[in-house]
């Protein structure tokens, strides 16, 4: 004789997962969105200071960046929570092209980040040189 207990139905693991997959996408957009709204205000006070505009502005894009890549990553998160409980092939093939994006983003987010760091380190900026014809 097999006994079988059911811990939890499964429409109630499907609430229950919905409601975590809202809170961790939230949680992705919310840090998006603060991070915009940080390099946004960074911006303008770059742009009003008038020095070492260029070099300012590459430091926002970096954190911008970094915003972004972990919003995504939450982003991910989400569409991974999202298949947890018996995902049909559509699901699977639609987290899969999904998570193919996401990293394809977070790759180039994350070299990019890496090579402006880089380059601050370096205390040189290309754009900041000046163009052979032009005063310095």
């Amino acid at each position: 004789m097999i006994v079988s207990v059911e811990l939890l139905p499964e429409s109630t693991l499907r609430e229950a997962i919905g409601l975590l997959v809202r809170l961790v996408e939230s949680a992705g957009a919310l840090i998006i969105f603060i991070g915009a709204g940080w390099a946004f205000v960074q911006f303008v006070k770059a742009g009003l200071r008038r020095r070492d505009r260029v070099a300012g502005f590459n430091r926002i894009r970096l954190s911008l960046g970094r915003f972004l890549v972990l919003g995504l990553e939450f982003q991910l998160a989400g569409d991974v929570l999202r298949t947890a409980v018996a995902p049909s092939f559509t699901e699977i093939g639609q987290l899969a092209a999904i998570a193919a994006i996401r990293t394809a983003l977070n790759y180039f987010l994350g070299r990019e980040i890496a090579q402006e760091r880089a380059e601050l380190a370096r205390g040189g900026d290309p754009l900041e040189q000046p163009v052979r014809g032009q005063p310095s």
